[in-house]
């Protein structure tokens, strides 16, 4: 837990050298002093009240090939079957966006407390991003480089199930669940503020290979640097690779994937180049879409990875 530090949002700018060290390391700290928690209690109950809702309701907005927004109980990670149960909504405070959304029918003020959420949490991934700038030293027009989009950024609630998510009679023709409740990945945008609770499980892997564990910590949330952030910096923070272990209980997370605006082209930050960029320059929107069909359906390859923009 001494390698995933504390950051208060609440009195003076935190450590610059203790964030320095963790986003270099594996890209993971935590955040106190947000004064969200009415609003993250809410959430909390509100997630646990549409997963206990009769699968008929969940159905009712299932994702499709054609909209991936919604419910969804066969997700994949690296090719095998993720052991959970998501929803996934964007910005519902913009009507040409929420029209792409799902709600569902119950709980009755689901959408309502989502669109509160959606707008502390968009509000704090700026506020994030702002203290990981501070950390790179950047100044003036070298931190315009680096920026996030409530527009394209997402939100899921997980939960993650005792035993298979997917009913018996369903299973047929599906990938194997994996070895784990959730494979080790990376996300693919700028970073990632989570909700766990306190069950347990979430694991990030260091510099040396070790995994290391980011125990439920009250009052705080978890942020995780995405791949994005690894190119703008050119490889000096880290995007985190991090893994869920089978839990015996259920569990609950809630990530909010604060992304690059539409139509971004993330490349190495000048000001961060210290030899000579790394990658080449990358589509976000092709990335992000690419990435999300590769948890959707299994193309029998290895899904697409920030490495794939490496230059030789």
């Amino acid at each position: 837990m001494d390698d995933v530090p504390v950051i208060d949002l609440s009195g003076a700018r935190p450590s610059r050298h203790a964030l320095d060290r963790a986003c270099r390391e594996h890209g993971f700290f935590l955040l106190c002093g947000h004064d969200l928690d009415d609003l993250i209690e809410r959430t909390w109950r509100a997630t646990r009240e549409f997963f206990a809702t009769d699968r008929s309701n969940r159905l009712a907005v299932v994702r499709s090939e054609t909209n991936p927004l919604g419910y969804f109980d066969r997700e994949l990670t690296k090719r095998r079957r993720d052991h959970k149960e998501v929803f996934d909504f964007i910005d519902p405070r913009r009507p040409a966006l929420d029209a792409i959304n799902q709600w569902p029918q119950v709980p009755a003020q689901f959408r309502d407390i989502m669109v509160e959420f959606f707008d502390g949490f968009s509000r704090l991934a700026s506020d994030t991003l702002d203290v990981i700038l501070d950390a790179l030293g950047l100044t003036g027009a070298e931190r315009d480089a680096i920026a996030s989009a409530p527009s394209s950024s997402t939100v899921r609630l997980n939960h993650y199930t005792v035993g298979d998510p997917v009913p018996a009679s369903e299973r047929d023709g599906l990938a194997e669940l994996g070895d784990t409740a959730l494979g080790l990945h990376t996300d693919p945008g700028v970073l990632t503020l989570l909700l766990q609770d306190d069950t347990g499980g979430l694991q990030t892997q260091n510099l040396r290979g070790e995994w290391v564990d980011v125990p439920p910590t009250p009052g705080t949330v978890v942020v995780n640097l995405g791949d994005c952030m690894q190119v703008w910096t050119n490889d000096q923070y880290r995007a985190a690779i991090h893994r869920v272990l089978p839990v015996p209980t259920s569990r609950f997370s809630i990530p909010f994937f604060s992304n690059p605006g539409r139509g971004s082209t993330i490349a190495p930050a000048p000001a961060l180049v210290e030899d000579r960029p790394r990658y080449r320059p990358v589509d976000w929107d092709a990335f992000s879409a690419a990435r999300a069909y590769d948890n959707f359906t299994d193309l029998g390859v290895a899904d697409t990875q920030i490495s794939d923009f490496l230059l030789g």
